[in-house]
């Protein structure tokens, strides 16, 4: 309740400012808390306040482009998956999301793609928002249950730093999918110097909670070997790493 009249009388109290007054009196304030603190406990605290507002400045991205982050549009890396597909390949899009990656290569390839997610809801949101005659969907666990047949690519865009024991999995889409090549994202932990200092502070470091790892290129390339793979095409953009690997040629 106390949050609650808090959160309503600092909007109201913004609310009859000025945009960038508002903005002056925030970075007042912040300076007034922090002046007193060791450059530790400043650092730790505003590291946890920059957490915080990492992820509402990714609701309102989602919201300023009506559904789909805008990181999608700016980062453009739906091109990468696009450009590494042939016409007429099968691809299997694990961890499909809402389905905006599967639905560009539809429109780009005449690949037949087959999105698997677990989550319920983004499988209903890919069906209403980027149906395509080239594209199945597919609601389930790809952990344990992967479509029973082979696919000439899979994709794993931001998937594997959400999964334990990434490289038996990797092995084992190999082996059940039997792809020419397997295109990866996934997030760099090497994108920006502030993140091992939170890692060294003890803060929240990752750009999600419930990411397992974010990867140095070192970290990347071991687990890839563990599985059996050897790195074909590296790319690094937008602090994330983007790659085809393929299996060892016998």
């Amino acid at each position: 309740m106390i949050k609650g009249i808090v959160f309503n009388l600092t909007g109201y109290i913004l609310s009859i400012l000025k945009r960038q007054h508002a903005a002056d009196i925030l970075e007042i304030l912040l300076r007034c808390y922090i002046h007193k603190k060791s450059p530790s406990e400043a650092l730790r605290f505003l590291f946890d306040l920059d957490a915080r507002l990492y992820n509402l400045q990714g609701n309102m991205s989602v919201a300023y482009d009506k559904g789909i982050h805008s990181k999608h549009r700016h980062t453009r890396y739906h091109d990468f998956f696009t450009n590494m597909i042939q016409d007429g390949e099968r691809v299997l899009d694990i961890g499909c999301g809402n389905g905006a990656v599967a639905y560009d290569i539809a429109k780009k390839r005449k690949a037949l793609i087959t999105g698997i997610d677990q989550n319920r809801n983004n499988i209903d949101i890919a069906k209403r928002n980027h149906q395509h005659p080239q594209i199945e969907y597919i609601c389930g666990n790809a952990l344990t249950a992967l479509p029973d047949q082979t696919f000439d690519v899979v994709i794993l865009s931001n998937v594997l730093e959400h999964l334990p024991e990434r490289s038996i999995f990797l092995k084992k889409v190999n082996t059940a999918t039997q792809p020419k090549k397997i295109l990866i994202r996934v997030p760099l932990f090497e994108r920006d110097w502030r993140v091992p200092l939170k890692k060294e502070l003890g803060v929240e470091w990752r750009l999600d909670k419930n990411h397992k790892i974010e990867y140095t290129t070192e970290e990347f390339l071991e687990e890839i070997s563990k599985a059996g793979l050897t790195l074909t095409h590296k790319e690094i953009h937008w602090g994330e790493l983007w790659a085809e690997v393929k299996a060892y040629d016998p």
